[in-house]
């Protein structure tokens, strides 16, 4: 592309590789528009490709792969494992490689340019974008904003050294020996869990009563089990106070019901959460306001207060997921094309990588009712499943959540091996308004998890065949 200090036309440019980017970018050039995307880093794919879901997920399935190998003498399966963490590293990164380079291939495939450099809004129809070498304005007719978010760090707990946010604890090129995590959320737990699968001795501190807050003591249950089965402490209702990096390991303070204690580790994690990227891009200069916590509010198209500008991800209101960023990508760009597009958030499900997984969808049964909905609950064990039991998988349940009169789902949740899969079914069943009698008459293959979800029907119709 030719670089100039003069204008460069396009029909639409995305600020941001992500998962809400990326594919805001594609689906609107399969729409027609000329399309180029805006990201700072060397590679596409935001941090859900490069630092967070991707190789976070790679990392847990090779910690769950290796605690599994150490304990199948009852299946007679005996064998002595060892662990090379830096090909676990290896194989991350070879994981990591494969999806950018798939995000890459796509935008070379949609004919999308890729402008390397930090963007600053000048303009309702201008943007700066700048890096080492250069600065280059481009002229749009639309504009989708999709800056992604940063792990917020708090005070005595500055990045750096022995003090590492999610991201330096996917890149560690040595397994740590004892691990403390600031932050029960399900970033802390998954990571948690992975390290203690490997070995790690693993310290939660938690500032409210319990960890998993988005998910209800019944669902959290069967986690702390197998946390408390792997030697995971969790230590609830403390303030985490310091951090001294010691160079070689950090001591961690941290204070409870008054008292102060001290814990020492190799790296200390915080993950308290993350703060939307809206700063210093320049929303200013056309009028979008952001509200308390940094958002930018948004149409139910993702139009935000300039009509040509769209806002999508973990930078407009709702729960910060990489599935939600890429719906909302798909309608922005088709809002852009002229399409009656709007986003319905009836059902959007939230997995935990955990052991078991944490999976939800629609309403619980405390949002029902809040709500004012008359609605009932029916709930399956995996222990009571087959499939289950040959898999030594038999923590958990399936838990689904509809109307008293009508049978209509409205909700789903489960806790158990392969939730990450299962909570699809719910999620189309919530999504094409199907009732629990749609859910029991639909035929499961047999042996598989996914009969738990046909069994928790039979339950609510109140003819329970397998318990």
């Amino acid at each position: 592309m030719v670089v100039g200090d003069f204008p460069i036309d396009l029909d639409t440019i995305v600020i941001g590789s992500g998962p809400g980017g990326y594919v805001a970018a594609i689906h609107a050039a399969e729409l027609g528009q000329k399309v180029a995307v805006v990201e700072k880093e060397d590679t596409l794919g935001g941090i859900c490709l490069n630092v967070g879901c991707i190789p976070s997920k790679a990392i847990i399935q090779v910690s769950h792969n290796y605690r599994t190998s150490l304990d199948n003498e009852d299946q007679g399966i005996k064998a002595n494992v060892d662990l090379d963490f830096g090909k676990v590293q290896a194989f991350k990164q070879s994981v990591v490689k494969r999806m950018t380079n798939g995000v890459a291939y796509l935008f070379k495939k949609n004919k999308i340019d890729v402008l390397r450099g930090t963007a600053y809004i000048k303009d309702e129809h201008n943007i700066r974008v700048m890096n080492d070498d250069h600065a280059q304005t481009y002229t749009f007719k639309n504009l989708i904003i999709a800056t992604g978010s940063h792990p917020i760090e708090i005070p005595g707990f500055k990045f750096g050294g022995r003090v590492i946010d999610s991201t330096g604890a996917l890149a560690l090129d040595k397994l740590p020996k004892k691990l403390v995590l600031i932050g029960g959320g399900y970033i802390g737990c998954e990571l948690a869990s992975a390290y203690a699968n490997f070995g790690t001795e693993v310290t939660i501190i938690e500032g409210t009563d319990r960890i998993l807050r988005n998910y209800d003591k019944e669902l959290t249950a069967p986690v702390l089990k197998n946390f408390k089965n792997k030697g995971i402490k969790v230590v609830t209702n403390a303030m985490a106070k310091s951090a001294n990096d010691k160079g070689d390991s950090v001591d961690v303070t941290y204070e409870v019901n008054g008292k102060a204690e001290t814990i020492n580790a190799d790296y200390v994690l915080v993950s308290v959460g993350r703060k939307p990227n809206t700063q210093n891009i320049g929303l200013e200069q056309v009028g979008i306001k952001t509200d308390k916590r940094g958002l930018i509010p948004v149409d139910a198209a993702g139009k935000t207060a300039v009509d040509h500008i769209y806002a999508i991800g973990d930078i407009v209101a709702g729960p910060a997921l990489a599935h939600k960023a890429s719906y909302e990508g798909k309608i922005a760009a088709e809002a852009i094309a002229g399409q009656p597009s709007v986003v319905d958030y009836h059902a959007i499900p939230a997995v935990c990588y955990v052991d078991p997984e944490v999976a939800s969808t629609g309403l619980t049964p405390e949002e029902a009712k809040e709500q004012g909905l008359d609605v009932k609950t029916a709930k399956f064990p995996f222990t009571a499943n087959g499939r289950a039991v040959s898999m030594k998988a038999t923590e958990g349940f399936a838990r689904l959540v509809f109307l008293k009169d009508t049978g209509v789902l409205v909700g789903a949740q489960i806790v158990g091996a392969d939730a990450s899969n299962m909570i699809a079914e719910l999620t189309l069943a919530i999504e094409s308004g199907n009732t629990v009698d749609d859910l029991a008459l639909t035929i499961h293959p047999h042996p598989s998890l996914s009969e738990i979800l046909m069994d928790a029907a039979d339950v609510g119709l109140g003819m329970p065949t397998n318990i």
